[in-house]
């Protein structure tokens, strides 16, 4: 809970970790059920706390076909292993990070990106990010991927992903309900653990607003290459097993 608490409150991504630890404990199914609610409660801090700094051409293009991802995820559940999907998007994560921190390298801060001409690769960013939640509870790294390039300030690179997953994970709520994942075993134990969660979000904000803003996109890239690692070892584990 505190892993997804500090991802909530700015240090995107490191929360994909927290469902394969809570697995260890439960079955994955279980583990996911329990995750979701307590990540629609999270959202509510992270949203408030960043509501005034986001961006809105990113949204305007990630959401809907984050939505698109969803459903295709959805219909395609029982055909696609989860491992593989973890294992191409944690191998992905950490070649990207690993060549943005290389050219980035020395450099006191980062130049702002051009603006597209053709918002294509927020359409499939969008598209993967929504799947990969879905699927297998990924879609930090797609996000991230698309995102981080473009340079925002801190505090609006934060807002537009509590936004964005604010609105991803009560898109996927139809589908857990249709799946029957809402039991009252889930329920129950995310209700134990709201408290430990909302606490850890507001001590995620606090921390994040004290990083120096021209360290924050390094911090991230080695966020991204320690989530890549870990989704690329769940996924080769699974696979291999």
């Amino acid at each position: 809970m505190i892993l997804l608490g500090l991802a909530k409150g700015g240090f995107s991504g490191i929360g994909v970790i927290a469902v394969p630890m809570i697995a260890l404990a439960v079955s994955p199914v279980l583990a996911a059920s329990i995750t979701l609610p307590i990540l629609i409660v999270q959202d509510v801090v992270s949203v408030w706390s960043f509501r005034k700094t986001w961006d809105r051409n990113v949204l305007a293009v990630m959401l809907p076909s984050a939505a698109g991802g969803i459903v295709v995820g959805y219909a395609l559940a029982a055909f696609v292993k989860p491992g593989a999907v973890e294992l191409a998007v944690g191998a992905i994560s950490i070649v990207f990070a690993v060549m943005r921190l290389w050219a980035e390298r020395g450099s006191a801060s980062a130049r702002p990106a051009k603006p597209e001409k053709l918002p294509w690769r927020g359409v499939l960013a969008g598209v993967t990010a929504g799947f990969t939640s879905q699927i297998a509870h990924a879609g930090g790294p797609p996000f991230q991927i698309y995102v981080m390039p473009k340079n925002l300030p801190r505090d609006v690179f934060i807002g537009t992903s509590a936004i964005f997953f604010a609105v991803v994970n009560w898109m996927k709520v139809p589908a857990y309900w249709a799946l029957g994942q809402f039991t009252r075993e889930a329920m129950m134990t995310a209700l134990v653990l709201l408290p430990l969660a909302i606490a850890s979000t507001w001590g995620g904000v606090w921390l994040v607003r004290r990083v120096p803003a021209g360290n924050f996109y390094r911090i991230i890239y080695v966020l991204l290459i320690a989530v890549g690692g870990k989704l690329a070892w769940d996924g080769a584990t699974s696979l291999l097993g």
